[in-house]
């Protein structure tokens, strides 16, 4: 797996070991993933799997995005449908937004969610929900899928994270209860990278970075020695970590100036489009989970200008995605997930907008052995309930941890001795694997 990548803001040189390196711990406990089949037992909650992805790449649409006018128009119903025309695409029987022509004809690739249900309504609350399967809580802060991810299995380049956040959403979990290295490292700008990753060799020699890492650590030893926790001893290797990576060659993976223009101009010059190119170098060079954000969705007013507007962006970034990890190898092995925290309403309000609607909506997974050109699920004939096969928060996510091969009923615990797993008790959705 090798690939190529960038830099983010321009914190100083001790703020980037610091602050990146709390990213890029990784422990492995199982074994590397490989193979494509999968067998579900009985009860998904106990269900065995053998990993039909290796990698994530998270695509999450902010303030939550329309089904109705992007992935499942109705336009059978001229009051619901609005100024929203359906298309034909590659996948028999689908028909999708005429704002999305380039992803019409990726359907063959894609299965949509077409029943996905949350029970929070709020962009804060649904966001935590998707991001974690567990409520927003003051008291505790629950693990996102990429920290869950590095804590069962390795990371797939030592030297570099084991997930990316690009985007810097300041309301992700991160790794939650976990340790701080299971942290993604956070990518404000996919054209900026991570600046000051390099020691300037005019200013201090190998010899002296290495000296003065020396008396760091021997200026640690009593205070490693006395709080010998596991806290501690993450601060401790998150420094190792960003010094490695600060020596890897494998930072060029965030460098995008070494991609061909033609294909930046096809994912879109915009932060978003760079941003899942950003994410198919970096699983090129192993990084597991790459989440790129999205929006703002939350269309309450001028429905009809904002969504076309926001869907010209995502339709060149997610089809060039799907063609490019296609093209290179890589879709059969990575899970390309594209989800928001609710849909929006049938009913059009005073403004042309749509409100929240938390009870019926559309996600879409592709690759990572998903089968392609199929839709899971059903709405009613307005697209306001789920009518057929409903499928629950930590349902999705499970179903994403369900490809990677994560062990579904592992209990781990929290600082408080609260038990938790990977997604509460949702189930697979094993009919999206062929």
């Amino acid at each position: 797996m090798n690939g190529l990548l960038t830099q983010a803001n321009v914190p100083t040189r001790r703020q980037f070991i610091s602050g990146a390196a709390k990213s890029f711990l990784g422990v492995s406990l199982l074994n590397q993933l490989q193979g494509k089949g999968l067998a579900a037992g009985a009860d998904a909650a106990t269900v065995k799997q053998v990993a039909s992805a290796r990698n994530v790449i998270y695509l999450y649409m902010t303030g939550g995005m329309s089904h109705l006018d992007t992935f499942d128009p109705r336009p059978d119903h001229a009051e619901v449908n609005g100024d929203t025309e359906a298309i034909k695409t590659s996948a028999d029987g689908v028909r999708i937004s005429s704002s999305l022509p380039l992803m019409a004809r990726q359907m063959n690739k894609v299965a949509l969610v077409n029943s996905l249900y949350s029970t929070q309504g709020a962009h804060e609350q649904g966001n935590y929900f998707m991001h974690t399967s567990y409520t927003l809580r003051s008291s505790i802060k629950h693990p996102s899928m990429g920290a869950w991810l590095e804590k069962f299995q390795m990371r797939g380049n030592p030297t570099l994270p084991g997930s990316v956040m690009i985007g810097n959403d300041s309301r992700h979990p991160g790794a939650g209860f976990f340790e701080s290295k299971f942290s993604p490292l956070m990518i404000n700008d996919p054209d900026d990278g991570i600046s000051n990753s390099r020691r300037n060799a005019f200013f201090e020699s190998d010899e002296k970075f290495a000296d003065r890492l020396n008396l760091s650590r021997k200026l640690d030893v009593g205070f490693a020695e006395k709080y010998d926790v596991k806290n501690v001893r993450a601060y401790s290797d998150m420094y190792d970590d960003a010094v490695r990576m600060m020596k890897s060659e494998e930072l060029v993976a965030f460098d995008l100036s070494k991609e061909d223009d033609t294909l930046r101009d096809r994912y879109g010059r915009e932060s978003f489009g760079q941003g899942c190119l950003l994410a198919r170098r970096l699983v090129e060079h192993g990084v597991r989970h790459v989440e790129v954000t999205f929006g703002n969705w939350d269309t309450h007013n001028a429905n009809f200008i904002r969504v076309p507007e926001l869907c010209q962006e995502l339709d060149a970034a997610l089809s060039t995605l799907l063609q490019d990890l296609e093209s290179r190898g890589l879709l059969g092995e990575t899970l390309v997930v594209l989800a928001t925290e609710f849909g929006r309403t049938p009913k059009i309000n005073t403004n042309e907008g749509r409100d929240h609607h938390a009870k019926a909506f559309t996600c879409l997974m592709a690759g990572g052995g998903v089968k392609g050109g199929m839709v899971f699920g059903k709405k009613d004939e307005r697209g306001d309930d789920v009518a057929e096969d409903r499928v629950t928060i930590p349902d999705f996510n499970a179903t994403i941890g369900y490809a990677l091969g994560l062990p579904l009923d592992h209990v781990l615990y929290s600082p408080s001795k609260r038990p938790f797993t990977i997604a509460d008790k949702g189930k697979p959705i094993t009919a999206l694997f062929g």
